[in-house]
């Protein structure tokens, strides 16, 4: 039986979006990773909070903001071409207030 949800910090090293597992868990810990489930955004606390098909994170690493959709949880941590197929990159929030002052 395959699985149904799993660890976001589990999910983002097996995608290959963060380096190590400690690293996306300390991420998450520190509330810089956002999900939303049917249409409701809340803020990830802790690295076991689980993600499932269909859920959209938002997060930063660096100067870069990543925003994907959850295809598939994967079940182990692959080859980049077994990553990128975990997910669908989705455009980034844009905040209308900047974009107003330029």
């Amino acid at each position: 039986m395959a699985e149904e949800a799993v660890r976001v910090d589990l999910w983002l090293w097996r995608a290959r979006l963060f380096k190590t597992r400690a690293l996306a868990a300390a991420t998450a810990a520190e509330g810089r990773i956002r999900l939303t489930r049917c249409g409701e955004a809340n803020r990830i606390d802790k690295a076991s909070r689980p993600v499932r098909p269909g859920d959209e994170l938002v997060f930063a690493t660096g100067a870069r903001i990543i925003a994907v959709r959850i295809l598939a949880l994967g079940a182990r941590r692959g080859p980049a071409a077994e990553a990128r197929a975990l997910y669908a990159p989705l455009e980034p929030p844009v905040d209308n207030g900047a974009a107003a002052h330029r």
